[in-house]
């Protein structure tokens, strides 16, 4: 079964972004000093791994999707909603940092980083194949990206490196109630 050419150059995209995230979190672990942010840094580059060697192996063989598919998508992390820190207390001030390792909180923004551009790619570069495998694969990376970001951002929230400004409640209500239900077509269902 030939590939497409979307599919070809989606999944060449795809395969230098992981090699590139699979380098780059080798380098952080070197400089993390927080056991936490290490451990979770270590999680995410075997799931970047694994779905390296899934989309490669299924490139040079048609049939390794099927034989080898599993989930590699990890679910919500245990948190609850209330446990997020809502409001700025103090920002810390932000510039390049051109010498010297990485702080944590440094590490800990580029990771974060990566999940969110991956995620993105993953989801857009999986509207442009027409191989269901591959497809599949691609949706299957964003989500688990998406996970792995909004895990790296409860990290970093509970560690104050990631503050959520936040609006009135009263501004907010006003803005988001404006939309309103469509009650036109209750009454008469389209056939």
């Amino acid at each position: 079964m030939p590939f497409g050419a979307h599919e070809t150059m989606e999944a060449h995209e795809m395969l230098n972004e992981k090699i590139n995230m699979i380098n780059n979190f080798s380098i952080y672990l070197h400089n993390c000093q927080n056991q936490s942010l290490r451990s979770m840094i270590q999680r995410h580059q075997q799931t970047a791994i694994q779905a390296y060697d899934q989309l490669v192996h299924y490139t040079h063989d048609y049939t390794a999707a099927n034989q080898n598919r599993q989930t590699m998508g990890m679910g919500m992390p245990n948190f609850q909603q209330e446990q997020i820190s809502y409001g700025l207390n103090n920002p810390q001030t932000m510039a390049p940092q051109m010498t010297g390792p990485l702080p944590d909180h440094m590490i800990a923004l580029a990771v974060l980083s990566f999940h969110k551009n991956s995620a993105k790619n993953h989801m857009a570069a999986s509207l442009e194949c027409a191989d269901t495998n591959v497809r599949q694969m691609l949706i299957e990376g964003a989500i688990t990206c998406a996970q792995q970001a909004y895990e790296m951002f409860l990290f970093m929230n509970q560690n104050g490196f990631y503050q959520v400004p936040t609006i009135q409640d009263h501004t907010a209500k006003t803005y988001l109630h404006s939309y309103q239900p469509n009650h036109q077509n209750q009454a008469n269902p389209i056939m």
